[in-house]
């Protein structure tokens, strides 16, 4: 599985992993953040969360276009983390809470965030696909981009259960507990704007707080302070994850050197395939295409953080039991995950001695998962957002499988292309939201749900969302390296940068559109009728892509 791939692409995955581990801790208690510091309402920071999320994957457009002309890949890299960090480091000095300037303070810091994203994210990957230019590791370029999109969720798994333990330890040494309902209580008391209900309610939360001392307006003063502060000391999580980033990009650089190209070197000019117009043309399209289906199948996708993230809250049972709850501590998953890696090596190990200590190693993660499993309670109380873990526990879990699938295919010329993958992905996704029809059967609308109290008197289990995560994973891993691959691949070599760019851009396009799925939410349509928009347009899409697959194939010869 580690086998035969360049030693710069360990490297910069590592180097992604960092960023990527910063970012979606910063992700995590983003819009928390937004609420505490500045009082928005939900529906507020949500649209800017929703411009936020567009804006990084817009950015890489520009990234690709300047490394192209003008930088070269490494250079603009460097210069996106430095950017990224002078972001994270503004968000991070900001302990105090509100305030025009705060706010001022803020954009200029998100602003800097999706600028640097937009100059390092595109261009390290296309720096992974040149890796993959040398004949040697030609046909290994498909499992790189698979371990390289390993490594990015292996940031993303920790990020959450980071963000969370920061803000409670800080959130403690002020004095406080978390809860959840405070924040937007206190900013009501302190604009005048509580009702009396609220007030009541207030005095209730403010009283369990043992720093409560009976003054409401320095326990509100106090508590939105702190809170912010805690959520600043979650951004500086992202600001050390960023000087490891950096660290790992220059101190292992020698790897992965040689694919640094810079316009105008010599080396550089010598390296680029001189295509005809034509043959630029085709390649030009085959990518457009692809980029417009993907748009459906991240639309798709990111409705775990909005829709699934509904239907976890008013239609899912909010405990779990059985074997299912130990699902819901990410240590464990880690365990689980390291073990899918040792039983892998047990059996691809070249040496007795490799064989034995992924043994050992598999035995030590199987003792682990079966202590925690013994020493948890009878049920784990569920919060909606926690199952949003499942996504990149799977894909670290699951890789190790789906390379050896297709290395066994590919062993036997039965490998599929990475435009007929991207194809099977949409049908994947498609019987992902099947699953969640199926769930869905028999239960109240959105709009019955709102006029009955919000939550539904019949919950299903926690084991379909999981199961749509796990089906939905496999998609995800059908598309999104395969994709990422298929840019690097066909991209014109004077264009790389500015492909990979829009590649990100239609990311953030199908970002956007997730919103399309939330507006018809609450409109009186059944649940089994809103999962089928998304059925349908990632079945068309499927279509679509088999139609047009000789031309998508022979783009790549």
């Amino acid at each position: 599985m580690f086998k035969g791939h360049p030693k710069g692409l360990y490297a910069l995955a590592l180097a992604n992993t960092g960023e990527r581990f910063g970012y979606y801790t910063m992700l995590a208690i983003f819009v928390l953040f937004l609420q505490a510091k500045f009082g928005l309402t939900a529906r507020a920071a949500g649209q800017f969360y929703g411009i936020f999320l567009a804006a990084v994957y817009f950015m890489p457009i520009l990234g690709g276009f300047i490394a192209d002309k003008f930088w070269g890949y490494g250079k603009t890299v460097v210069t996106g983390i430095l950017v990224m960090f002078a972001g994270y480091l503004l968000l991070f000095a900001q302990k105090e809470a509100g305030g025009s300037m705060a706010f001022t303070m803020m954009i200029i810091a998100l602003l800097c965030i999706a600028v640097g994203t937009g100059l390092f994210k595109g261009n390290l990957q296309v720096m992974v696909g040149n890796l993959y230019d040398d004949a040697k590791y030609a046909a290994k370029r498909d499992g790189g981009f698979s371990l390289f999109y390993m490594a990015i969720n292996i940031g993303s798994m920790f990020a959450p259960t980071t963000a969370t333990a920061v803000t409670n330890l800080f959130l403690g040494k002020s004095g406080f507990s978390y809860d959840a309902n405070i924040p937007s209580l206190a900013h009501q008391f302190l604009d005048g704007t509580i009702t009396s209900d609220g007030m009541t309610r207030l005095e209730a939360l403010a009283s369990a707080q043992s720093s409560f001392s009976g003054d409401m307006t320095a326990f509100c003063t106090n508590y939105i302070n702190s809170l912010s502060e805690a959520y600043s000391y979650g951004f500086g999580i992202a600001c050390i994850s960023l000087i490891l980033s950096i660290a790992i990009y220059f101190g292992f650089r020698r790897l992965f050197k040689h694919v640094d190209v810079r316009k105008g070197e010599q080396k550089h000019e010598e390296s680029v395939v001189e295509l005809t117009p034509k043959q630029t043309k085709d390649r030009i399209v085959a990518l457009c295409l692809v980029f417009a289906v993907v748009i459906f199948f991240w639309m798709a996708f990111q409705q775990a953080g909005l829709t699934l993230t509904y239907f976890a809250r008013d239609y899912t049972s909010s405990v779990a039991t059985g074997w299912t709850r130990i699902g819901f501590d990410v240590f464990t998953l880690a365990m689980i995950a390291v073990g899918v890696y040792a039983l892998f090596g047990v059996f691809q190990s070249d040496t007795k001695k490799g064989k034995t200590l992924s043994g050992l190693l598999l035995a030590a993660c199987a003792a682990g998962v079966w202590y925690k499993a013994a020493n948890v309670g009878e049920q784990v109380n569920l919060l909606p957002q926690i199952f949003q873990h499942f996504n990149p526990f799977f894909v670290v879990a699951l890789t190790p499988v789906s390379m050896a699938l297709f290395g066994a295919l590919a062993k036997k010329g039965k490998e599929p292309s990475a435009p007929r993958k991207i194809a099977l992905g949409m049908l994947v996704a498609a019987l992902g939201y099947c699953v969640m029809a199926a769930a869905s059967m028999g239960l109240p609308s959105p709009k019955e749900l709102s006029e009955t109290g919000g939550v539904s008197s019949v919950l299903v289990s926690p084991n379909w969302l999981i199961s749509t995560y796990l089906v939905l994973t496999f998609g995800e891993l059908l598309l999104s390296p395969m994709g990422i691959s298929f840019v690097s691949k066909v991209a014109p070599p004077k264009l790389k940068g500015l492909m990979m760019g829009l590649w990100f851009g239609a990311t953030a396009i199908g970002n956007y559109l997730t919103s399309v799925i939330s507006s018809i939410w609450n409109t009186g349509l059944s649940l089994v009728m809103i999962w089928g928009v998304l059925i349908i347009l990632c079945v068309i899409s499927a279509v679509f892509m088999f139609s047009m697959m000789k031309k998508l194939e022979s783009a790549t010869e």
